[in-house]
């Protein structure tokens, strides 16, 4: 039977981790760029804004771009105060312009300090050159505080960054690091990070890939939370140990693009 299970997601993964995956996802997002830093800035954002239909997403995140002049981290990095005005009016959701300006500020103070936003996950900067390992719980539970150090940060804007410790499933985050992480010769995902390894990492569960999971018996845990995530991605690695996350493809696709286990 798992052997049978095994063989019929690695055949969805085939399916559904391909460039022409790109286009309709909010992965898309950051692949309209070649620099590092505004990879990360956009992934980051895509990931964040990623609720509701993939087409809004997608449409949110371009008028964000733009705002930014088409060049998110020389804006960040380069602007004055007068330029964040037409900012003030951007709206996704419950992601307001509040939100955004935090947003630029916390990347413009890291970005000032270091080379690549890997190290705003890692939980001790004395980790760089040390093969130590780093597990996505800590990662993501370091992530959040830090990103809320910055004096008087709004605490509208808390709702937007969760973490494993609020027992959240961190569904975004997860998904984000999955781009940033993984690396594969599909071009979906970039592979820009190495600090964190794909083996480490959990799987984004957000309404698809719970429901699918669930259908196929690789989740018993009744509620959805973040240890949920770990028991589906526990579940993961008995078919990849290597890149468990992988099967976000499969079960993702089988979800939304196969309607598996939606009640008509």
């Amino acid at each position: 039977m798992t052997e049978n299970l095994k063989a019929f997601l690695d055949a969805k993964v085939a399916q559904y981790n391909r460039p022409e995956f790109i286009e309709n996802d909010p992965v898309t997002i950051p692949h309209m760029f070649s620099q590092k830093q505004d990879v990360e800035i956009m992934g980051f954002w895509a990931a964040t804004l990623a609720w509701g239909q993939r087409v809004t997403i997608i449409k949110k995140c371009k008028e964000l771009i733009a705002l930014m002049d088409g060049a998110p981290y020389d804006f960040i990095i380069n602007h004055e105060e007068p330029d964040l005005k037409k900012l003030l009016h951007f709206k996704h959701r419950t992601f307001n312009d509040v939100d955004t300006l935090y947003f630029i500020a916390f990347f413009r103070q890291h970005y000032e300090r270091f080379e690549s936003l890997e190290d705003a996950f890692m939980p001790s900067n004395s980790l760089k050159g040390e093969q130590k390992r780093i597990l996505a719980e800590n990662a993501l539970n370091y992530f959040r505080s830090y990103f809320f150090s910055l004096p008087d940060f709004p605490h509208r804007t808390k709702k937007h960054v969760s973490s494993p410790s609020q027992k959240s499933t961190c569904k975004r985050l997860n998904m984000f690091l999955r781009w940033m992480v993984r690396i594969d010769d599909n071009g979906v995902d970039f592979g820009i990070w190495n600090r964190i390894k794909p083996a480490d990492l959990i799987c984004p569960l957000d309404l698809h890939v719970d429901r699918v999971s669930r259908k196929l018996n690789l989740i018993n845990r009744k509620q959805t939370d973040w240890q949920t995530a770990v028991e589906l991605t526990e579940r993961l690695r008995e078919f990849d140990p290597t890149d468990p996350v992988k099967y976000d493809f499969a079960l993702f696709g089988l979800g939304i693009e196969e309607r598996w286990g939606v009640q008509f």
